[in-house]
């Protein structure tokens, strides 16, 4: 299956990963043709799984604060912050523009 510049420009977006070479478009190509293993498995009948561990008991631990409770000091040192939560940055890697990838997908 081949990736066409329009998968590749929203896989980029999401995963903010740069498949700018060959090598990078190589490398997801590799990737689909494995997961597109996983179609050929017969899951007829098959229930889907809460967990990996289901014949486990799982128990939830209180979540309580023993210490710190430094919400405050920690969040002067976000650049930004919404309500009380640090705000990641935008991926840090520059994305081409679709023409530019064009070139690189017809070689692949």
């Amino acid at each position: 299956q081949t990736v066409t510049v329009e998968v590749l420009d929203h896989l980029e977006h999401l995963a903010l990963v740069d498949f700018r070479d060959a090598e990078g478009v190589e490398r997801l190509q590799k990737a689909i043709r494995f997961a597109d293993q996983l179609r050929e498995v017969n899951t007829d009948g098959v229930e889907p799984m809460d967990s990996v561990l289901e014949d486990r008991c799982l128990y939830l631990r209180e979540d309580d604060v023993t210490e710190g409770n430094c919400t405050n000091e920690l969040l002067k040192n976000a650049r930004e912050k919404v309500e009380e939560y640090f705000v990641a940055p935008p991926g840090n890697i520059p994305l081409p523009k679709l023409e530019e990838r064009d070139t690189f997908l017809q070689g692949s």
